[in-house]
């Protein structure tokens, strides 16, 4: 015969065991009492409507339409207080651009090695254009402290290691313009093209771009990493490897002669040429390999006068090739 068990509620269960096992303490220690008051929960649509009357009926007085909130539109306005239309931004030739600048350009008027201001010039004027968002890479030469093909058969020294000087020579004038730009505020950074891990980053031609993408300028030093080959034709090769639009070539003349103008006064400024022409005319702007290799790649080049101011950020700007005086490939 089956014996139906009697329902117990938990709550009865509970309050059971909670009381046996405490008969026997103090009442102090006795469980509290808790009480379930009997009141039912309004509907929700109905309480929601009275939260809501009565916050904006204490707020914002009785109105028709209690659900018709509006919000305040956060103005359109992009960090630093520049507008987000692309269309109202300045447009520059290029927007990335390779600057060459040689040791004897850093060494000023040639009575130390490296001229603090021609440093701070060239530093000021770089800050002027990658604020602008244009990207900027230096390559650096070192012939105002070590010239490789001038001291090469001196004292039995061999041109491969005459060059290998000259290449620490150019680390030398980076480290001391990254110094300086970074003195005003300019992100920097000084690749080399064989690997001195202490001072420098190694050239890592990914890792180059991504530094310009993020607004830092880079350095690039060791010219190739080879014997024989000039600081101009590792600006060209940089140039093409990063996809730089432009090679920027300061010197201590306005631009490209027929002549040299520091022998032959009456030597004439030559505002646009063809690859060609300098080669048959056997011009001294850059020597060859950097040449053929600015044409193969359809790199132009952009010489000026890095002694007068306001020259590198017109030239990085493009307002030289404006005006005619670059070297570019004619077809």
């Amino acid at each position: 015969m089956a014996i139906s068990s009697p329902l117990i509620s938990l709550k009865t269960i509970s309050y059971s065991c909670c009381s046996q096992l405490h008969s026997s303490s103090p009442s102090y220690l006795s469980p509290p009492k808790l009480y379930f008051p009997s009141w039912t929960l309004p509907n929700s649509t109905t309480f929601l409507k009275q939260l809501i009357t009565s916050s904006s009926s204490s707020e914002m007085g009785p109105t028709s339409d209690t659900m018709n909130v509006r919000h305040p539109e956060m103005p359109s306005i992009s960090p630093f207080g520049l507008s987000m239309n692309e269309s109202s931004k300045p447009s520059y030739k290029w927007r990335r651009v390779l600057l060459k600048v040689s040791g004897e350009a850093l060494a000023g008027d040639q009575l130390q090695n490296i001229d603090p201001k021609i440093t701070m010039a060239i530093a000021r004027e770089v800050a002027t254009v990658t604020r602008l968002g244009i990207e900027v890479a230096l390559v650096v030469g070192g012939g105002n402290i070590f010239r490789g093909s001038s001291w090469a058969g001196s004292s039995g020294l061999d041109r491969s290691s005459a060059d290998y000087i000259g290449m620490l020579a150019t680390v030398m004038n980076a480290i001391f313009l990254q110094a300086t730009m970074e003195s005003i505020g300019i992100p920097t950074r000084v690749q080399t093209a064989f690997r001195m891990s202490e001072v420098a980053e190694p050239y890592i031609r990914r890792r180059a771009v991504r530094h310009l993408e993020k607004g830092r300028v880079v350095i690039f030093a060791a010219g190739t990493g080879n014997p024989f080959f000039t600081t101009d034709t590792a600006a060209a090769l940089r140039c093409a490897e990063i996809n730089a639009e432009v090679v920027l070539k300061a010197t201590n003349v306005d631009g490209v002669y027929d002549d040299d103008p520091r022998r032959n006064p009456h030597a004439r400024l030559l505002d646009t040429l063809t690859y060609e022409e300098v080669t048959s005319k056997d011009l001294s702007v850059m020597d060859m390999t950097a040449i053929t290799l600015c044409q193969e790649n359809n790199i132009p080049v952009v010489v000026f006068n890095l002694n007068k101011p306001g020259n590198i950020s017109k030239a990085i700007k493009g307002c030289f090739a404006k005006q005619g005086r670059s070297l570019k490939d004619v077809l």
